[in-house]
């Protein structure tokens, strides 16, 4: 259909370090969750609340290498996809659902604290120095996309 738009924009922290798979295809995934918070304040006591939203994300070749090298938890991220819905079956025959968002670009906000100082070099702004023709940095081809 025409005229309709998914796009999915987060900025957030990871919650814990990524999770990296290797296909038999040969084609890399990462998927973690990042958290994104809004504060507000309550109309009735007047206090400052916050609300946290995990959501989960899926990252693809180039870009799940990139997750591996560069991002761990805590490490606050942009993210940009798509979301997809996908089900399952659990063990007892329940029907699963989960939404994720199938990103296609991803720009690392913050440091990665790292004991071994050559695994990633960081300019003055704190984000890794990565090529700019380095492989999965977006992925905007529909070549590229598993589905």
């Amino acid at each position: 259909m025409n005229g309709t738009v998914n796009k999915v924009i987060l900025i957030g922290n990871l919650g814990k370090d990524p999770e990296i798979r290797r296909l038999e295809n040969g084609a890399v995934v990462a998927s973690f969750s990042i958290a994104t918070s809004e504060s507000f304040t309550d109309k009735n006591s007047g206090e400052k609340k916050e609300i946290t939203d995990w959501h989960d994300i899926v990252l693809w070749r180039g870009l799940a290498e990139i997750a591996e090298k560069y991002i761990r938890k805590g490490t606050k991220i942009y993210v940009e996809g798509k979301l997809k819905k996908r089900s399952w079956q659990d063990k007892e025959g329940n029907t699963k659902y989960n939404t994720e968002v199938i990103g296609e670009e991803l720009t690392i906000l913050s440091r990665l604290e790292t004991s071994d100082k050559s695994a990633a070099p960081y300019n003055s702004s704190g984000t890794p120095n990565l090529p700019s023709d380095m492989p999965g940095l977006s992925s905007s081809s529909d070549d590229d996309s598993p589905f």
